[in-house]
């Protein structure tokens, strides 16, 4: 997803995450804002062709139903390796407890692949995969805002301060 050169450069790293590292976690981050309007995109088809299908004049159309029905199905079935890719990155870099992660996948895909075997329906399955890409928005906001603060001088200053406190506290006869 996002090239970055192979000079190592030892003091080049924020807070412990390599430049490599960061750039691969902007490139799952694009993809999981992909994935996200490929939801809206499907959430859209779904209103658009259902109220146009729904119409009288439109009862009897099969290319109108087959797009409110198969469309929205198909884009979010698009999401399911964005998606996937973005879960081994924030595994991977620790964005989100990996429990978390393994849950979300694991869940999502067991009603999913349940659904395809027993009851012949994917719908529930797909729905449960329309709240990955979103849990994974957050994680990655999380992590570059973590990033943007710790960068602040201000913080640094705020962080010392914090820990001069506790010091003084823990000093303090009781």
């Amino acid at each position: 997803m996002t090239t970055v050169s192979n000079q190592s450069l030892p003091n080049n790293s924020q807070h412990g995450f390599s430049p490599l590292a960061i750039a691969r976690i902007k490139g799952a981050q694009r993809a999981n804002q992909i994935a996200i309007y490929l939801i809206y995109a499907a959430i859209i088809a779904f209103m658009v062709f259902g109220t146009i299908a729904s119409i009288k004049m439109f009862h009897d159309n099969q290319l109108l139903y087959r797009l409110f029905f198969n469309l929205p199905y198909a884009l979010i079935a698009l999401t399911i390796p964005m998606t996937l890719y973005d879960a081994f990155i924030i595994y991977r870099y620790r964005l989100n407890q990996a429990s978390m992660v393994v849950m979300t996948i694991g869940v999502s895909s067991i009603i999913l692949i349940g659904g395809l075997l027993f009851a012949d329906t994917a719908w529930l399955g797909l729905a449960s995969w329309l709240g990955v890409a979103f849990l994974f928005k957050v994680s990655f906001k999380r992590f570059f805002n973590f990033l943007e603060v710790a960068d602040l001088p201000e913080a640094d200053e705020a962080l010392a301060a914090d820990i001069d406190t506790a010091t003084e506290v823990e000093n303090t006869p009781s």
